[in-house]
């Protein structure tokens, strides 16, 4: 499995980390989801173009964010139900937990100002794109990006 492979070569873990991180929000966007990181820049957009008022963002970030929140209690409730947070995979959930959580503050937010603006890039390229691929592709890159960069995606370390 990838904990041996990567045993001899250990960039072979974050890469493909990297190479499937962004399915999620793939999924989300093409089915017409939205995610607090995404909405942080789309609705500032609107209002500054005109086509929504300014007590639209603090309603869409709120709403945003607890949609995220339930979304992630239910994905933990059900891998817990599902027994699959065990062996090699609770290991690297707590090798993960524990790097983020060590790490200094302002270094985090630093980090977080990075992987939203990529966030927000993808958000971006996604709307811009006119058929599927040019979605996936306009997703995949600055989200795979990120990730090997090691930015800090704030939401989903909550």
């Amino acid at each position: 499995g990838i904990a041996d492979a990567s045993k001899d070569n250990p960039t072979l873990q974050s890469f493909v980390f990297a190479a499937l991180f962004p399915v999620n929000l793939l999924l989300i966007l093409l089915t017409g989801g939205v995610l607090i990181t995404g909405a942080s820049a789309t609705v500032p957009a609107a209002v500054l173009e005109k086509k929504a008022h300014w007590s639209s963002i603090p309603k869409v970030v709120a709403i945003s964010w607890v949609g995220n929140l339930i979304g992630a209690v239910i994905f933990a409730l059900l891998v817990h139900a599902c027994d699959m947070n065990t062996g090699a995979t609770a290991e690297l959930a707590i090798q993960i937990t524990y790097r983020r959580c060590s790490k200094d503050f302002i270094k985090t937010f630093i980090k977080g100002i990075g992987c939203n603006w990529l966030v927000c890039m993808a958000v971006f390229l996604s709307g811009q794109a006119q058929d599927m691929a040019g979605k996936m592709v306009g997703i995949w890159f600055p989200i795979s990006c990120f990730v090997a960069i090691g930015f800090e995606h704030i939401p989903a370390n909550f």
